[in-house]
């Protein structure tokens, strides 16, 4: 097992095995906690930084501020790269992120405001705080109650959230949050009753015509439904991706075939769209039964 390649080893019962033991041991790692030393090669990527800095008028002129939104941009593209399920794709998109996030480490060395050995210390010590049973440090406890003992007295268990997060996304880590501290529906089920509750305010409120209840209540039914989720298992955020995705792909091929036909869907009335939506529906359940079926062959 070599240093770069070294992971936490465990055994079943969560203490460190004897083989991680003995490579620590013998590189120069700490053994106590389980934690495999590391070559450096992400260094790398603060001395590039480094380099920039040095060589290039662009990169010298930066700000921590002034990169903001390239790292906002990149951290997105990770994510698409992510949902596209393409690995080659993806390795580019977290080199550009790991550059960004390089570019802010280098950045405060040099304004002596912390510096990387700093930010790897306070991740370290977070991680062992957040995973006591993994460092023998006390029982396996909820993330979020971690978190909210970990809070300064009077602040509240819903601060940290950053403000530009996605509205779903703040839903979902509001919810989180809330159930760390044990003010959560027991299961689903309680969740999905509020669901149906919710789905006849909405309808109580388009019968009323108002345009403003209208509006409450379609959040009040979207934060119960990210609640749903939640407690089924699944992240809204993702859940809703996928949909997304299938929506957008179908929407493309609807224009396709319009214009297959010397048609533009602006100027084709509503049957025609259906009819030409149910051929998109007819093809995606083709090509599922064909995936299906090659999956099964030898």
């Amino acid at each position: 097992m070599t240093a770069s390649d070294h992971r936490i080893a465990r055994s079943a019962d969560g203490t460190a095995s004897d083989a991680t033991e003995s490579d620590n041991t013998a590189s120069g790692g700490t053994a106590s906690d389980g934690i495999g030393p590391s070559e450096g090669a992400l260094d790398r990527a603060l001395a590039i930084v480094e380099f920039l800095r040095a060589n290039c008028p662009w990169d010298r002129a930066q700000t921590a501020e002034s990169l903001i939104p390239y790292l906002v941009e990149e951290s997105q593209e990770v994510v698409d790269a992510i949902r596209s399920e393409d690995a080659r794709e993806l390795e580019g998109e977290l080199g550009d992120l790991l550059l960004n996030v390089a570019f802010q480490i280098v950045l405060a060395e040099e304004a002596e405001a912390f510096d990387r050995n700093g930010v790897v210390d306070r991740l370290e010590a977070k991680m062992k705080r957040r995973h006591p049973h993994l460092f023998g440090e006390g029982e396996r406890e909820n993330w979020e109650a971690l978190k909210a003992r970990e809070l300064p007295g009077g602040e509240s268990v819903l601060s940290g959230l950053p403000a530009g997060l996605d509205p779903l996304l703040r839903a979902h880590r509001i919810q989180e949050k809330l159930s760390g501290v044990g003010f959560d529906w027991e299961d689903a089920e309680g969740a999905r009753l509020k669901v149906a509750e919710e789905l006849e305010e909405m309808r109580a409120a388009l019968d009323g015509g108002d345009p403003r209840e209208v509006m409450d209540e379609a959040g009040d039914l979207l934060f119960t439904a990210v609640n749903l989720a939640r407690l089924a298992g699944v992240h809204a955020s993702n859940a809703l991706a996928r949909p997304n995705q299938k929506a957008e792909a179908g929407c493309r091929r609807v224009e396709e075939l319009a214009r297959d036909g010397g048609r533009r869907v602006a100027e084709m009335s509503l049957e025609e769209l259906d009819a030409l939506w149910d051929a998109v529906k007819a093809e995606a359940r083709v090509r599922a039964s064909g995936d299906s079926s090659a999956g099964g062959r030898e």
